[in-house]
């Protein structure tokens, strides 16, 4: 069974480095070079108060109150309450952190528009290669609770399928899945206890042996993109390779290499969010693996203390951890 301290710090770890990462988000690294993030910020980007969280912790609750429902972490997620969440999300502010939405991202938008006139979830995300921002990665975090990727000897092809099933709401194509995938795989080592460098060793052994069984499937194609993540070489990179846009590979690498890089949570979400251009996914797909590995004991008290909806989000994780 998963415990709430576990569930409390994945969802706090991702809503903290999302809420660092809102003010800023779009500003080049070379500003925040000059003018790094140390804290907390107010206004900014979006013109919100400091501590509020964006559309990657949204949807990251949205996905989470789905899970928590009876029953939902032993069978196939139901979809299409994540697809009524969704809509309501986008349409009356639902989950959001001051009733307020204020981010979207393209694909997830033309995702929930197809959801409202009946396309079934499964064929609601946009499936082509130009489709691959981060929008799936940024709230695919609390699928690890699922028993599929909960179970002792784990069933890769199992854990795929639903991997899959939940990305291609908003994100269709086997690049987005993979890369939720692979970070998944980290979330359970580290779930497991599993040091961050231990959890990615896992990931790498794992991934790289069943990815090679899937010759000609349209997955085994994709692997290349995440060449430095599966063949080990993305720690030792420097800053200036690392990239922080939007798309989905540029993401997971960016997160990976910070939580890689440092050994608190203050430090790897304060380096993603200092990579700059999209520092609130960046921050918030770094912030709950870091959460996990450091526990809400790691993350500094006066960012918890200042986080939007705070109780919300530990009942929310209260109740996940009491579905698995």
């Amino acid at each position: 069974m998963t415990t709430t301290a576990t569930t409390r710090a994945a969802l706090l770890g991702l809503a903290v480095g999302d809420a660092l990462g809102v003010p800023v988000e779009f500003i080049s690294r070379h500003v925040r070079q000059r003018d790094p993030v140390t804290g907390l910020r107010a206004y900014g980007t979006h013109h919100q108060p400091a501590g509020t969280w964006s559309d990657d912790s949204s949807l990251t609750f949205c996905l989470a109150e789905t899970l928590a429902r009876p029953g939902e972490l032993a069978a196939a997620p139901d979809l299409a309450d994540f697809g009524r969440r969704a809509i309501n999300w986008l349409d009356n502010s639902y989950w959001t952190a001051h009733n307020q939405r204020f981010d979207v991202g393209g694909a997830t938008r033309a995702a929930i528009q197809s959801l409202k006139v009946g396309v079934a979830p499964s064929q609601a995300g946009p499936r082509s290669e130009f489709d691959n921002g981060n929008g799936a990665l940024m709230r695919i975090l609390p699928l690890v609770f699922h028993q599929a990727w909960q179970a002792e000897n784990l069933d890769l092809n199992a854990a795929w399928a639903l991997t899959e099933a939940v990305a291609s709401v908003t994100h269709g194509h086997p690049r987005s899945t993979l890369g939720c995938f692979l970070y998944l795989l980290v979330a359970r080592g580290l779930v497991a206890g599993l040091a961050p460098a231990a959890a990615y060793e896992q990931m790498q052994t794992l991934a790289n042996d069943w990815l090679h069984k899937q010759a000609k499937g349209p997955v085994f194609y994709e692997w290349p993109k995440y060449g430095a993540i599966l063949d080990g070489s993305l720690p030792a990179q420097s800053e200036p390779d690392i990239k922080s846009s939007g798309y989905v590979v540029h993401t997971l690498e960016a997160a990976l290499w910070c939580l890689l890089r440092h050994d608190t949570y203050a430090a790897t979400v304060l380096a993603a969010v200092n990579l700059g251009d999209d520092t609130d996914t960046t921050g918030a797909v770094a912030g709950g693996l870091a959460g996990l590995a450091y526990g809400e004991a790691g993350i500094p008290p006066e960012w918890l203390a200042g986080l939007a909806r705070r109780a919300d989000i530990e009942d929310l994780a209260g109740r996940l951890a009491a579905a698995s």
